[in-house]
């Protein structure tokens, strides 16, 4: 029993002898959080066909500067040509019928001025022969046949005045009508002239002259070359130590090895589901680099850093926050107060100093 003890004993002095120890370092920190995504253009956007058909003009090629509105292709559009045509033919009948020249409306004014001048000749009539008769001069059946020459002036002058306003207010409608339906077809008509949405440049085409075109289809990629926007990917577990104003060293599968410098400018509350990512985006510093967009990127996102802290490896340090210590020839475990984290290192902000020989366990 003596001799197995005293094994034990010398395997595990070997043991600790050969466990490796050092010191914590004086060392500049930064704690970073990985993420990967693109380059776009500021306001990209594709603009599309709003209707099918052949392209016959194309005014634009790649590098264009283009202004909001500046026209950008033509599709064929006869059928709707003709039908813008027919459209203003219709508004412009029914506003030469609402005119002071219309023969319509004058027809009916005149049958209105007749009407009031047989509702004036009977009325005076018919009061004449009223008066007579009231002096025993004339007949009743002259006063009767006067009487209902009256009634019927004054229905006459009442129809004539119906039948004015009515057609006036149908032909009002008509106008409002035909106004509706050639609005429509310029509408109709326009959507066959793609046009820029805002000021930017032309960064992609898709369509050329002769080539079939379907409704919504993509015609050209735009955007603002001025100011480029990095969408990043940063993982739901990492997305909490983000804020805006964080400093970005980002590497473009173009430019290789050089390090740009950018800065996170919004965050995205909403997840993405098929990656458990927040979509997080930035601006790059230095606005003179080349405007190439679409270019994966990869970048470190600058969470914290500090100079000259105090740091050890991190497989230095144990579960819950403590390491291994050598003192006065013994180990014993003493609880640290850690800081920055990054994949590597660790710093210590209590606990330990220089001083400390910190004893780094063997991983079995």
């Amino acid at each position: 029993m003596y001799r197995i003890i005293t094994s034990i004993l010398i395997i595990s002095f070997l043991s600790c002898k050969h466990e490796p120890s050092l010191h914590p370092q004086r060392k500049d920190i930064v704690e970073t959080v990985y993420a990967s995504g693109k380059i776009l253009a500021d306001s990209e956007y594709y603009s599309y066909a709003l209707s099918g058909g052949t392209i016959v003009k194309k005014l634009i090629k790649e590098g264009d500067q283009v202004n909001k509105g500046q026209l950008l292709y033509i599709i064929k559009y006869d059928a709707p040509g003709a039908r813008v045509d027919a459209a203003r033919s219709n508004f412009n009948l029914a506003q030469s019928n609402m005119s002071d020249n219309s023969r319509l409306l004058t027809d009916l004014r005149l049958t209105i001025q007749n009407a009031a001048l047989r509702f004036t000749n009977d009325s005076l009539q018919y009061t004449r022969l009223k008066n007579l008769m009231e002096h025993d001069i004339g007949t009743q059946s002259n006063l009767d046949n006067a009487y209902t020459n009256y009634l019927i002036a004054i229905n006459l002058r009442k129809s004539a005045r119906e039948r004015y306003f009515a057609a006036l207010n149908d032909l009002r409608v008509n106008v409002h009508n035909t106004q509706s339906q050639l609005t429509n077809a310029k509408t109709e008509l326009e959507n066959y002239f793609i046009r820029s949405n805002t000021n930017g440049t032309i960064y992609q085409t898709f369509k050329e002259e002769g080539e079939a075109v379907r409704n919504n289809d993509p015609v050209a990629l735009l955007g603002k070359a001025r100011k480029r926007i990095i969408r990043l990917a940063v993982d739901q577990q990492d997305i909490d130590k983000i804020r805006t104003g964080q400093q970005v060293l980002l590497k473009t599968d173009i430019t290789g090895d050089s390090i740009y410098k950018a800065l996170v400018t919004k965050i995205y509350p909403v997840m993405n589901e098929s990656d458990q990512t927040f979509r997080v985006d930035a601006q790059f510093s230095d606005t003179t680099l080349q405007s190439y967009i679409h270019s994966s990127v990869e970048a470190n996102i600058i969470i914290s850093q500090k100079k000259q802290a105090l740091v050890i490896p991190k497989e230095a340090l144990n579960n819950g926050d403590s390491v291994l210590v050598v003192q006065q020839s013994k180990r014993r475990t003493i609880p640290v107060q850690t800081g920055i984290r990054t994949l590597d290192q660790v710093e210590i902000l209590q606990g330990i100093d220089e001083s400390t020989a910190i004893v780094i366990p063997i991983k079995k």
